[in-house]
């Protein structure tokens, strides 16, 4: 029988652009945050001669050949193992394609996954991050779950201290973001930024500081044991954020994106909301089009989606996902 996988979505807590590298890639320092909002990926396959895969979906907008991040992963990860074998992989799209939110890079890693449990047999772990780093820079966080620092061009991912689950809202705009154009505008406007500091280190020190010296940050120490939602690990999702707010996370994008796209900003101004059930934060994620507000309670998130959508803009409540639920809640029943 078919194995189904929850293929999880992200957003960019933050996110700093540094200058264009050799390879044509910026450097990149950003804190992933996986959500339980997500696409399933159905994958069946069994040993054959020759490898054939065979690629639907309920979305027209998503490619059914080795365009397909699914594809590409499959093929590959098949070629690693020295395996031959035909595939069928269904995509179930629920999330916004090119939306910021990692779709496309979650697909593959669900696909791989799903392969694997297939056809009982699995890559070591450093040979998947490596092939998953080869399909794209989103891809390797996906092999990780949780909160995730990124580095190089996002494909160095490192587990960070998780942010339990927090009420989520994710604006998902109709206005399209072009990324490529995004790092043209970035270093255009760069080029006026001589003699700033370096934004790569200045947003890893403030990712580190939140962690650095424990019982100075703002983060609970000594706490008792993990309660329900609504308890311990609510508070500390919440004071982990603000500690990381304090310390100056932001997307460099919004810098870039918003100019172009001012509909994107008041958008945010609509998630951020003002007094009782203001956003504790939120920001563009990726290069977007998609924003996400976090919030305290699920009632402050209603609000801000009724906000939201009174303003004409469709908008999801879920929640961030952290990294031991990731895990167990992968497989669909």
């Amino acid at each position: 029988m078919p194995t189904c996988i929850c293929s999880y979505s992200k957003i960019n807590l933050g996110l700093a652009i540094g200058p264009a590298r050799e390879d044509g890639f910026h450097g990149l320092a950003t804190l992933y945050q996986t959500l339980e909002l997500h696409d399933l990926v159905t994958v069946g396959a069994s040993a054959a001669g020759k490898t054939e895969i065979v690629l639907s979906s309920n979305d027209a907008r998503v490619p059914l050949d080795g365009r397909n991040t699914a594809w590409k992963m499959v093929e590959r990860a098949l070629e690693r193992m020295k395996m031959t074998a035909r595939v069928t992989i269904h995509i179930d799209k629920r999330l916004p394609v090119q939306g910021g939110m990692g779709a496309g890079s979650a697909n593959a890693v669900a696909a791989l996954i799903g392969l694997e449990r297939e056809l009982g047999a699995s890559l070591p772990g450093l040979e998947r991050l490596q092939l998953a780093a080869e399909i794209g820079s989103d891809v390797p966080l996906f092999l990780l779950g949780g909160t995730v620092l990124g580095l190089g061009r996002g494909e160095q991912v490192f587990p960070f201290p998780d942010l339990a689950g927090l009420p989520a809202v994710i604006a998902v705009p109709e206005v399209g973001v072009s990324t490529p154009q995004a790092f043209r505008d970035w270093d255009t406007l760069s080029l006026t930024q001589a003699g700033k500091p370096d934004r790569l280190n200045q947003l890893s020190l403030a990712y580190a500081s939140v962690y650095a010296k424990p019982g100075t940050s703002g983060i609970v120490q000594g706490s008792p044991p993990a309660k329900e939602q609504g308890g311990y690990l609510d508070d500390l999702a919440e004071n982990t954020l603000l500690s990381l707010v304090r310390a100056g996370i932001e997307n460099d994008f919004e810098r870039v994106v918003f100019p172009v796209h001012p509909s994107l900003r008041e958008i945010k101004h609509i998630l951020m909301g003002n007094g009782s059930g203001q956003a504790l934060y939120a920001a563009l994620s990726g290069s977007g089009s998609a924003l996400f507000g976090l919030y305290r309670s699920e009632a402050d998130a209603r609000q801000a989606q009724q906000r939201v959508q009174d303003a004409g803009t469709k908008a999801i409540v879920t929640r961030t996902l952290p990294r031991s639920l990731y895990w167990t809640r992968m497989f669909a029943e």
